[in-house]
């Protein structure tokens, strides 16, 4: 059995370029490179891989938080909404879940089944309309969640804080411009999701 070819930081010689362009994209055919240089390309490079590990920690934050919480993906990002409801004294109905989430009521009904189950929510009756429902995270749930994931995710203003102004016009612009180049929207061979 032949060992891997290690880089010095334990990488093997593949995952260490999986973001280079000339390594997913050798003979240009999804990149013009036209018009850039080779530093120009080497500093994109390093841009993408820096995006790639804050998308890879960001998953493990998560990762970690719904196994600590004992919830799924869509259960923490309810339980998510439901803070910033709390926070700003604002009343939730399954009704404003079920479209935040893009569920469909069954689903949501199921959901919040199984939070109420887990001690996770509390439902009310709704104080305005006496039909509906007001659904409210326990303080318990909430205490966990700013705790855990939240005190990790904080972290990230204070990333943003150190920059002046016009460096956080620039990732703005950045961001923006890359999620909407990326867009799903665009993509034809994407089948619409369930």
């Amino acid at each position: 059995m032949i060992a891997p070819d290690h880089s010095p930081h334990g990488e093997d010689p593949i995952s260490g370029r999986l973001y280079e362009v000339d390594a997913s994209d050798p003979k240009s055919e999804l990149v013009d490179r036209a018009g850039l240089g080779t530093r120009d390309i080497a500093q994109i490079d390093t841009l993408m891989k820096a995006l790639s590990a804050l998308r890879e920690e960001e998953q493990r934050i998560s990762d970690a938080s719904q196994r600590y919480m004992g919830l799924s993906a869509l259960d923490m990002r309810a339980l998510h909404y439901l803070i910033i409801a709390k926070n700003r004294d604002e009343v939730v109905t399954p009704s404003m879940i079920a479209n935040y989430l893009e569920i469909s009521a069954a689903s949501t009904t199921k959901l919040l089944n199984r939070l109420e189950q887990g001690g996770h929510i509390v439902r009310h009756v709704h104080p305005v309309d006496r039909r509906a429902f007001a659904i409210e995270v326990t303080p318990e749930s909430r205490a966990a969640a700013m705790q855990t994931v939240g005190s990790q995710h904080a972290q990230r203003f204070h990333s943003a804080a150190r920059l002046s102004g016009d460096e956080r016009d620039v990732v703005i612009r950045f961001l923006t411009e890359m999620t909407r180049d990326i867009s799903m929207d665009k993509a034809t061979w994407a089948t619409p999701e369930d």
